[in-house]
């Protein structure tokens, strides 16, 4: 999402986000200040990245492996989810083919720090290169996206320990599911046993406070919220990217986490609007650190970082 169009849509609407904790801001899912953490078990530590935007310049590259260090020494995290926009740019219509594939080479680079570790993407706005000679070019759009980032197809899913995780692809049609990946979401869900908690992660926030800012979220959020209310038992969390803010919203006992960007600021040190350094806003720079529990409870924190 492009900076000028996100201020002139806060601009418009005339408000503020509010302000995020530098401690970290914690939220929960289904109610577990109800229960007795001590008695719950621990599914899955996940680390929630999103929005690197790696690019050479501002010592981007040394600053997100210090990063990602970080969160494998203080958090120890069983694997990674990548939210999206990993690279800092190829939709643009003035990039050229050495820096899409610069950009590319620098992410290969800088993800060896997680070599020991499985890292989960999906596909942000900014990954797919466009202007490629053509249509049939190696190139060109997002399964060259799906072949960089290694990952099955645009949208898949898979199982850890007793959790099951949607990846989806909101790249289409004024941000939503394709009728295609729909109806695969629908038979997802439907053919999962009955309470097997969920977690989904697209690009793009779903339902938050985050979009009505700034913009952004799914056009198709209340098609998606009847589904996953037709499967209540099962959806947890939704995980989201894009507007680099930190936003958490209950709904119907599912957690809306949009969780901020790595790059803050695009690596930046801000302009007027930001509260601090490399915010965009009141947003630090940051990632997510989430607990999955296996009785299906969720906590969710937002770590701001210095980098």
């Amino acid at each position: 999402m492009t900076k000028l169009k996100r201020r002139s849509l806060l601009k418009a609407a005339g408000l503020a986000v509010g302000a995020v904790a530098t401690s970290g801001l914690s939220a929960f899912a289904s109610n577990p200040e109800n229960q007795d953490k001590k008695t719950k078990k621990l599914a899955l530590s996940v680390a929630h990245i999103t929005d690197v935007h790696i690019r050479d310049g501002d010592n981007a590259p040394e600053r997100f492996k210090s990063c990602l260090k970080q969160i494998i020494n203080k958090h120890k995290p069983d694997f990674f989810l990548n939210g999206g926009d990993s690279i800092n740019d190829a939709s643009y219509d003035n990039v050229k083919y050495d820096q899409v594939i610069q950009q590319w080479g620098i992410w290969d680079d800088c993800i060896k720090t997680l070599d020991k570790y499985e890292v989960h993407s999906c596909i942000g706005n900014h990954d797919p290169w466009w202007k490629a000679p053509s249509k049939e070019h190696e190139m060109y759009g997002k399964n060259y996206v799906v072949k960089r980032l290694k990952i099955p197809n645009r949208y898949y899913s898979f199982s850890k320990k007793n959790w099951h995780f949607i990846v989806l692809d909101g790249n289409n049609s004024n941000i939503s599911l394709d009728q295609e990946q729909y109806e695969w979401l629908e038979k997802e869900l439907e053919k999962l046993p009955a309470s097997t908690p969920t977690l989904l992660m697209s690009h793009y926030p779903i339902l938050g406070t985050t979009q009505v800012l700034v913009g952004g979220g799914h056009s198709d959020c209340k098609k998606l919220k009847d589904l996953f209310y037709k499967h209540r038992d099962k959806v947890k969390v939704c995980l989201s990217g894009h507007n680099h803010l930190s936003d958490q919203t209950s709904y119907n006992n599912v957690l809306y986490c949009c969780n901020g960007a790595m790059s803050g600021f695009w690596w930046g040190k801000g302009d007027a609007e930001s509260t601090g350094p490399g915010y965009y806003l009141e947003t630090p720079p940051g990632y997510a650190m989430l607990n999955l529990y296996e009785d299906g409870t969720v906590e969710n924190e937002y770590f701001p970082h210095t980098f």
